[in-house]
């Protein structure tokens, strides 16, 4: 079996490279699909030939509780209808751990199901957190599925300034699918998943409860 990353190290450059995208200046972003839950913006990804995607979006609850549903852990399988398992590989301190997860079939099965072997880490941001990670080569590929890549990604959670229980949900995601696909799939099935995903997340939100 491969050898797991250095954790600390990982987190702090997995850290650093999510505040870099956060500090992009708006003109750099060109949008992709704006619906009433959320904005998604794209631009070339600087990690590989596919687009670096940001996603805004206000969501109904306090910061910690929008990160609980995201990060690994028991809340994500119930709420997420693209991810079909999810699988904790190892867990370090400090908030890191490796999962495994598998996602369903898209846009009519053009792109077959997918699977992610990630390093995620959650930390705290500013007044709020973010959770982010980024794909290893670990461990054998399921059979029937595509082994995809992601690239740094994350999302930062911050309580609105005038409405602490309701948080701003900002995430940067770029993936690479891998396989034989068109790029115009990949872009409109992107842009529609990363809309979805706060549409799904604030239904979640206001029915699921500790």
């Amino acid at each position: 079996m491969e050898i797991l990353p250095d954790a600390a190290s990982l987190a702090t450059k997995l850290k650093n490279t999510l505040i870099q995208y956060h500090s992009i200046e708006d003109g750099e972003w060109r949008i992709a699909k704006k619906t009433k839950d959320a904005t998604v913006w794209r631009k070339p990804s600087e990690e590989f030939s596919g687009y670096l995607y940001k996603a805004q979006g206000v969501v109904e609850d306090i910061t910690n509780r929008v990160v609980d549903h995201i990060r690994p852990g028991p809340y994500r399988l119930d709420w997420d209808s693209l991810m079909t398992t999810m699988d904790i590989v190892e867990k370090f301190e400090e908030n890191c751990c490796v999962m495994r997860y598998t996602t369903a079939g898209q846009l009519w099965n053009i792109i077959s199901p997918r699977e992610f072997v990630d390093f995620s880490y959650t930390t705290q941001y500013e007044e709020g957190l973010l959770t982010c990670g980024t794909s290893l080569d670990y461990g054998e590929v399921r059979p029937n599925f595509v082994r995809g890549f992601n690239h740094p990604c994350g999302w930062f959670c911050v309580p609105l300034k005038d409405r602490p229980d309701q948080s701003l949900l900002t995430g940067f995601i770029q993936t690479e699918l891998r396989g034989m696909l068109p790029q115009s799939a990949v872009d409109t099935a992107m842009a529609s998943t990363l809309a979805n995903f706060y549409s799904d997340l604030r239904k979640a939100l206001k029915t699921i409860s500790y």
